[in-house]
């Protein structure tokens, strides 16, 4: 129970969210809920994480790799798609248990009904490989053919990012090759197909693609079927022959056969599920879709590598240009410290590995330190246009601030390292690079600091918080609070090697000439401005003015839109000058830091923002249900959990900024699922390796039941109304 994602019917208005809702993927690349013969038309994709390109002078996105499991079905000579005729019958599922697609569809033909099944999965033993299984079977004989290959004409935002392509057959393989335009980067996919029956096939070949003919007469009722390995890799991936090594994949997996592999694959979903599953009773709908939501985590996560991190899409397309935000460490990363520390020592590799560039972008400001990517690719350079949004009436792009303005990246980054630290009890994380991140971000927030003499203290000017909607605010309650929580770390970060590794110590100091900051961040941390709860009101201003902006309600504000997608916030957005708000902020800061502040002022502030709160981001809803948790109110929190969880189910979520489509997967709110469910109703905490839980689980759950690793031990965790248990395993 609590495993498949269904669809029973064909519906052309869902092609789109249906390639994000039944995606499946392994963390090197995520294919596309699409049916096999989808093309870009129906944005069909192998997304390919971390390789990025760019064409002209659009914004850089990552790769989509040429498509190896396209297959069309034409009867006597007629093709027969979904797209061009319809159904009798239709349904297409995702079995979050396994990670296998499957669909069956059904013709009325005037041969009779015609049938495919299939099913697909990408590989969790081999991150390269796709495999396909494919049947048809038809009512009386007839003329069948499937075309199938390697599609190389593939679905781009801002493409095309492959030229130079190569086409060939060799012997029972075919292949396609090319190179990214702006680096020349190799990338090579390889195929081989198998089938039960006698069958003629001939290979056709185009400039971009090849495919296999595959013609036959059936047999009433017969079920003819074929196997299709296909191999996936770049020169990113180390290969000196990225054709060769395609090649010795699939031979590898053809020589084992299908249920052999089929099998591996799964083994490899039972160990993921072992680690991370949630049980709910009471409620299949909770159970589905937190599953779901652990599910779309698992299939994004980069475990076969430390140099990546995973897209605030994930790996669902080219949307956001395939960049690393905040997204990942803030609400992903929580997931994978207590399921995967592997992977979430990988996330935070990322960053150390990405210091450079964020270095640069400081530099670039005329700031000192490190100043992370507001969209961060490979090398932590940031991807962030200067024009993010579309005016919807003049076809004209609107300049936006978020990555000049948006400082309170560089503060999550630091978060990520150090709570990855307390968390884990791993020194080497230090000492590998996470104590210079952390040093130079707080370097970085002390170069971007004014100090008001009037005022004797710092303040933070010129930001934009959480809330995109109102751009270059003053004092934004969370950038500050941000910011000081980094400062903190860092006097930390130096007591901690000075005291017990001074070699290490010494050597960072001398790397960073960084004696002279130690002072500063005492004096910065002692009189940087936090804004504090109104002693009166207890609430907590946002930003500074932001009590003085128009009060109304969320419904007068949408009803002054003119274009529903209109953009609500910059210079002339309609939110901007009141106090409508894009997602959680100052309760944000409240979450993060709820032991430094009582629940009245808690539940004060959640009581004021959450009515001007537009929920525009899917950040957001899960952070109101934490607080609610906080407050002690599981009630309040379980509708917010339930829009979290549900919201790639669901695919009501906005699909344009403006005239710009931000379509795809919510990883964050997948994520927020998570910690909605196990850090809000559980009340899970875990402080230097010591595990509490404060439960309040939502009326209609029975049980909750998970496990959770701590510094190396394995942990069950079971819950009901009347009693909990943690034990040991």
């Amino acid at each position: 129970m609590g495993w498949i994602i269904e669809e029973n019917k064909f519906d052309s208005n869902n092609i789109v969210s249906n390639g994000n809702k039944f995606m499946t993927g392994n963390g090197y690349m995520g294919y596309r809920g699409t049916l096999e013969e989808y093309t870009k038309k129906e944005l069909a994709a192998c997304n390919l994480a971390g390789l990025y390109d760019r064409q002209g002078d659009s914004w850089r996105e990552p790769i989509n790799a040429p498509n190896a499991l396209f297959a069309a079905l034409s009867v006597e000579g007629r093709e027969l798609g979904i797209m061009n005729m319809a159904p009798i019958e239709h349904s297409q599922s995702l079995d979050i248990k396994n990670g296998i697609h499957k669909r069956c569809t059904v013709w009325d033909t005037e041969y009779g009904k015609v049938k495919i099944t299939s099913e697909r999965f990408v590989s969790l033993t081999d991150v390269h490989m796709l495999c396909l299984k494919y049947t048809v079977s038809t009512e009386r004989t007839c003329n069948l053919a499937i075309k199938t290959g390697i599609d190389g004409d593939v679905w781009d935002i801002n493409g095309p990012h492959l030229e130079e392509y190569t086409v060939e057959q060799e012997k029972s393989l075919i292949k396609v090759s090319a190179l990214t335009q702006e680096l020349k980067v190799p990338v090579a996919v390889a195929e081989i197909c198998e089938r039960t029956f006698e069958a003629e096939e001939s290979i056709v070949k185009t400039e971009k693609s090849i495919f296999r003919n595959i013609a036959f007469k059936t047999e009433p009722k017969v079920q003819y079927t074929i196997y299709k390995y296909a191999s996936v890799w770049t020169e990113n991936d180390g290969s000196k022959n990225v054709l060769e090594d395609c090649c010795l994949s699939i031979l590898r997996a053809s020589s084992m056969g299908y249920e052999k592999v089929y099998s591996e694959h799964i083994e490899q979903w039972k160990d993921r599920w072992e680690a991370s599953d949630v049980l709910i009773e009471g409620s299949d709908e909770d159970q589905l879709s937190l599953r779901y939501s652990i599910y779309q985590l698992q299939i994004i996560a980069p475990m076969h590598s430390s140099k990546l991190s995973i897209p605030a899409r994930g790996l669902s397309g080219q949307t956001y240009k395939g960049a690393i935000f905040w997204d990942t460490e803030m609400f992903m990363l929580p997931f994978f410290l207590h399921t995967a520390p592997e992977v979430a020592r990988n996330l935070v590799n990322y960053r150390i590995r990405t210091l450079e560039g964020a270095r640069k972008k400081a530099e670039f400001y005329g700031f000192k330190g490190a100043f992370y990517a507001w969209e961060s690719h490979e090398n932590g350079e940031d991807a962030c246009s200067d024009f993010n949004v579309t005016d919807v009436f003049t076809g004209r792009p609107v300049k936006t601030y978020f990555k000049d303005k948006q400082v309170h990246i560089s503060a999550a980054i630091s978060y990520a390292v150090w709570e990855t630290y307390k968390f884990t009890g791993d020194v080497s994380l230090l000492l590998n690079g996470g104590a210079e991140v952390i040093l130079e971000c707080a370097r970085f927030f002390y170069s971007y600091a004014y100090f008001k003499e009037d005022k004797n203290r710092y303040e933070i000017l010129d930001v934009i918080g959480p809330d995109e909607y109102h751009e270059r605010v003053n004092n934004n309650a969370y950038t500050n609070k941000m910011i000081y929580y980094t400062a903190d770390a860092a006097l930390k970060t130096l007591e901690l090697l000075k005291k017990e590794y001074i070699k290490d110590y010494q050597e960072l100091i001398a790397k960073l000439d960084y004696s002279k900051e130690i002072n500063n961040l005492i004096k910065f941390k002692e009189k940087l401005y936090v804004p504090e709860p109104d002693e009166n009101t207890l609430l907590i201003e946002q930003f500074d003015g932001y009590n003085r902006l128009e009060d109304c309600s969320l419904d007068e504000v949408r009803s002054r839109l003119i274009n529903p997608r209109e953009y609500w916030g910059g210079g002339h957005g309609v939110s901007s000058t009141t106090k409508i708000i894009k997602q959680a902020d100052v309760v944000l800061m409240l979450y993060l830091f709820k032991n430094e502040y009582s629940n009245e002022v808690k539940k004060a502030n959640w009581e004021y923002y959450e009515p001007r709160t537009e929920h525009g981001s899917s950040l957001s809803p899960c952070i109101y249900s934490l607080l609610s948790c906080e407050i002690g109110n599981s009630e309040w929190a379980y509708p917010f959990f339930v829009k979290t969880s549900n919201v790639d189910l669901t695919g009501d979520s906005k699909q344009f900024a403006g005239s710009i489509y931000i379509g795809g997967t919510h990883p964050a709110a997948n994520g927020g699922a998570w910690m909605s469910a196990i850090l809000g109703f559980a009340g899970l905490k875990v402080e230097n390796g010591e595990i509490s839980v404060n439960p309040n689980l939502p009326e209609r759950w029975k049980r909750m039941a998970f496990k959770i690793i701590v510094r190396g031990e394995k942990y069950l965790v079971d819950i009901t109304h009347d009693n909990f248990q943690v034990t040991k395993l």
